[in-house]
């Protein structure tokens, strides 16, 4: 399996919370409960990136940490503990962990580390990404800018950090301004299953797209809903 991300966590409450959120936005995870499971999962395909808790059965996730950075250093580790104190996380940066969350912690700030790191992999950055990327397909929307290369997005140069899923259905409108896509042609192609007709997930993206948009720029209103049928770029 590729690209994929690696949850390494001995609670199983925690972990299957963690499968169900990456998988509701389109990421493929597989679950270890151990140091050593982690290193076997590692090694047979190392993951796109991995979610490290640190106190683990047998091997600490200290330990797994440096592991995974000696032999796949391009693999990007988030560090998820209770551990809270700043010396702890100042060794485990240093140690070559990528990112840091201190338990518990909100499932939307996990989801926006993750998609910086995933970014950050390539040696991708800011100025840098929009310079490679000039290459690649640009789509523009007014003061809107999307890179479907790096799967970024900027409102007036400054980056809005979407999911993969609302990132998917900001590209879809973006693709074909002025087209109305009902609720069902988007759930098709961003979930890519069949749309029963009563699942909100499309609204509540929508929802999430437009606040974060709104926070850099609350002037402009990028998508509209056309009542009865579903919405398109306005």
């Amino acid at each position: 399996m590729k690209d994929y991300i690696l949850i390494v966590e001995d609670d199983s409450d925690i972990s299957q919370m963690l499968a169900e959120l990456f998988a509701l936005n389109g990421y493929c995870s597989v679950q270890a409960f151990s140091g050593t499971e982690a290193l076997l999962c590692v090694d047979r395909e190392p993951p796109a990136a991995v979610i490290l808790d640190l106190m683990l059965p047998g091997m600490s996730g200290e330990c797994v940490l440096a592991e995974i950075k000696g032999k796949y250093p391009e693999t990007m580790v988030i560090v998820a503990s209770a551990k809270e104190d700043v010396n702890t996380r100042i060794s485990l940066l240093k140690a070559g962990a990528d990112d840091y969350l201190t338990k518990p912690f909100d499932t939307g700030e996990l989801l926006a580390r993750l998609e910086a790191v995933l970014r950050r992999s390539g040696g991708r950055e800011g100025g840098a990404k929009r310079g490679t990327s000039a290459e690649g397909r640009i789509l523009r929307y007014r003061n809107l800018v999307m890179y479907p290369d790096d799967f970024t997005v900027f409102v007036d140069d400054v980056e809005v950090s979407l999911t993969r899923r609302e990132y998917l259905i900001l590209a879809l409108l973006m693709e074909n301004p002025g087209k109305v896509f009902t609720r069902n042609n988007i759930y098709e192609s961003v979930w890519n299953e069949e749309f029963l007709g009563e699942d909100n997930a499309v609204n509540v993206h929508i929802s999430n797209i437009r606040q974060k948009l709104a926070k850099i720029s609350p002037e402009e209103c990028y998508i509209q809903t056309v009542w009865g049928i579903g919405f398109k770029m306005k």
